[in-house]
């Protein structure tokens, strides 16, 4: 079987970006068993309200949600298991000493394959508070608002 080459995302965490706000990316492996990548491939999976946390000097993904295969009969794992990520050792002491600090978090921000490998793009964030959701939907209704007034006028 050829390799692919290139990027295709199979999921997004929209959320992530509604309640977070995100200061840093990364990009981490993941463990997984060979039913659970068929899945992937089929799109069957769930990032919303995933975190990821350091453990033992290990990083794992929480409540990510992948659908069993359906032809995977005995070989299914469980859906929401605790899924190990793969980063290098200096790379994981660096976000735990940041996760530590006051109001950071880990938050998967999309699954996707990289030369037919699965990849997890993690963000460091920081908790948005209500007021800030509110200013960033103005933001995004005043741009709305700009683009149809431009568009009107035929300055597009």
């Amino acid at each position: 079987m050829a390799i692919q080459k290139g990027v295709k995302t199979v999921a997004g965490n929209r959320k992530a970006f509604h309640d977070y706000f995100i200061e840093d990316r990364y990009e981490a492996g993941i463990a997984l068993s060979g039913t659970e990548v068929k899945s992937i491939r089929a799109g069957k999976v769930n990032l919303k309200d995933s975190f990821c946390q350091v453990k033992n000097g290990e990083l794992f993904v929480y409540a990510m949600h992948i659908s069993p295969y359906e032809k995977g009969n005995i070989f299914n794992r469980d859906p929401m298991r605790d899924r190990k990520l793969l980063m290098h050792k200096r790379e994981i002491l660096k976000l735990q000493a940041k996760i530590q600090q006051d109001g950071y978090a880990l938050i998967p921000l999309s699954l996707y394959l990289k030369d037919s490998k699965v990849k997890v793009e993690i963000g460091l964030a920081k908790g948005k508070k209500l007021y800030d959701k509110r200013a960033s939907a103005a933001d995004r209704s005043a741009k709305r608002e700009i683009d149809r007034a431009m568009k009107t006028q035929g300055h597009y």
